[in-house]
């Protein structure tokens, strides 16, 4: 996906993204998106990874910096930065969960307690060493544009998608009208696609991205996975919790 033949393909099916729409003098505003989703502690609440999270709000400003049209892109705030570990459910499947039954976010919240317990007792094997992801490089997606990782070795890999195999396989969960959606990519969203000009030449685009990546692989910055958390969202801009909600701590047991 980071390879300059990925872009050439993927420049030709991006399109405007419909969580961002157009607001007063062109700019673009976030719309109502909300949902649950399990991440990493956001930017805003995370006290370690701020050199990692310092070379992604660069690396946003260098995309502002190419010479398209100014509304091409709407970058999310730097507050908002993640690692997204397990979409849950969002807009109108959320809306319609909350309205059929009342209790929908309390047995959420009751699931997940019970979930990230028993991933905790299953992992204790794994739980020696931090779990580190390195940039691989710049992520073209159809309405949006980020940095994919990669793990530093196996284990890192395994404990996360085993920590989304207790989630996805959850009776509980299930029967709450949650499943998996997608494979797990890991990546970091720096920005939704915004107003993409109607002449434009994508194969140039490609090789500017091709550039940038090149650039940005040069200093391949690492993300370590402390926590997974339980957290709600509005919208694309914020990612919040209250200090009960459950929530996973990955720290190497000694």
């Amino acid at each position: 996906m980071t390879l300059p033949e990925a872009y050439i393909t993927q420049v030709q099916h991006i399109q405007e993204s419909s969580k961002f729409q157009p607001h007063l003098e062109q700019t673009r505003q976030a719309v109502p998106f909300p949902g649950y989703t399990v991440i990493t502690p956001p930017r805003e609440d995370e006290t370690d990874n701020s050199t990692f999270y310092a070379h992604l709000e660069a690396y946003q400003q260098e995309l502002l910096q190419l010479s398209l049209n100014s509304n091409w892109i709407v970058l999310v705030p730097p507050a908002s930065f993640h690692l997204t570990l397990a979409d849950l459910i969002w807009d109108s499947a959320y809306r319609d969960a909350c309205q059929n039954n009342p209790q929908f976010e309390e047995q959420l919240h009751s699931c997940f307690a019970e979930i990230f317990q028993q991933y905790q007792q299953q992992s204790k094997r794994w739980q020696t060493h931090p779990i580190e992801w390195h940039m691989q490089g710049l992520i073209v997606m159809p309405r949006a544009i980020g940095v994919c990782l990669v793990p530093q070795n196996e284990a890192c890999y395994e404990q996360i998608v085993s920590l989304r195999r207790v989630i996805y396989q959850n009776s509980k969960l299930m029967a709450l009208g949650i499943e998996q959606h997608y494979h797990f990519t890991a990546h970091v969203t720096l920005g939704y696609f915004g107003e993409i000009p109607a002449h434009l030449d994508r194969d140039r685009l490609a090789t500017i991205l091709s550039q940038l990546n090149q650039q940005w692989t040069e200093n391949s910055p690492l993300l370590t996975v402390h926590r997974a958390e339980l957290r709600k969202f509005d919208d694309m801009t914020r990612y919040y919790r209250q200090p009960d909600w459950p929530s996973l701590d990955f720290s190497p047991q000694q």
